[in-house]
């Protein structure tokens, strides 16, 4: 099993190689006590934006969009949401190669967020986010290296 800072690694970097594929500067943050992992400039604004690993499961792409505190020594609280701290989510999914910028003010939920690869089964549609709407980029993180290949056009920061 990969440790979860590998795991995380690998996500920022295929996340910056999308980020910069689409047309943005970015921007790394100095030290580890930000809330986002990185900062994108589109040539008028700057807008934060925290990296996650998404996972394929029931035909969606699922991540956390909260962090979790409970095994520090006294937490406080065991999960903290990013509302007012981050701007995007830059979400690298291995099992599809795709990366994916989701703006904050489209999750209103405060600990997972799904991003549809398939069709409901249910064929719900209303409040269903469709992964194809988000996507940047497809990033391919191997030994051999990294490897983009374009994906829907960018959103403006």
């Amino acid at each position: 099993m990969k440790h979860p800072k590998d795991i995380g690694d690998r996500t920022t970097l295929a996340a910056m190689l999308a980020l910069r594929e689409a047309g943005f500067a970015v921007l790394v943050p100095f030290g580890e006590n930000t809330r986002y992992d990185l900062v994108i400039d589109d040539g008028i604004r700057l807008a934060r934006v925290q990296c996650k690993t998404g996972r394929l499961r029931g035909g969606a792409i699922r991540f956390a969009v909260c962090s979790c505190y409970g095994h520090h020594q006294r937490p406080g609280e065991s999960r903290r949401d990013y509302h007012g701290q981050v701007d995007y989510f830059a979400v690298h999914c291995p099992d599809t190669s795709g990366v994916y910028l989701v703006p904050m003010d489209d999750l209103p939920v405060k600990v997972q967020a799904a991003l549809r690869v398939d069709p409901a089964r249910n064929c719900q549609s209303h409040g269903i986010r469709l992964a194809c709407d988000y996507e940047i980029s497809r990033v391919m993180v191997t030994r051999e290296g990294l490897r983009a290949s374009s994906g829907g056009p960018a959103p403006s920061a």
